[in-house]
């Protein structure tokens, strides 16, 4: 049981971080820093998505 909660948990993180990716590559955001944001996210998975989601890129976003 606890493989498979730990597995889920781990499947919901990449998700967010592949969604915070997207978000950052589509951002108004300058290349540079959108570069540095997809290294953050990379490097540290959940402490990188939780910074992202209170300082990251807003606005702008083309569709």
């Amino acid at each position: 049981m606890g493989s498979t909660l730990s597995g889920l948990i781990s499947l919901i993180i990449f998700a967010l971080d592949i969604w915070a990716i997207i978000n950052v590559v589509k951002s108004g955001a300058e290349l540079p820093m959108k570069i540095i944001w997809i290294l953050v996210i990379v490097i540290l998975p959940v402490l990188g998505l939780i910074i992202w989601a209170i300082a990251g890129p807003r606005g702008n976003v083309r569709v």
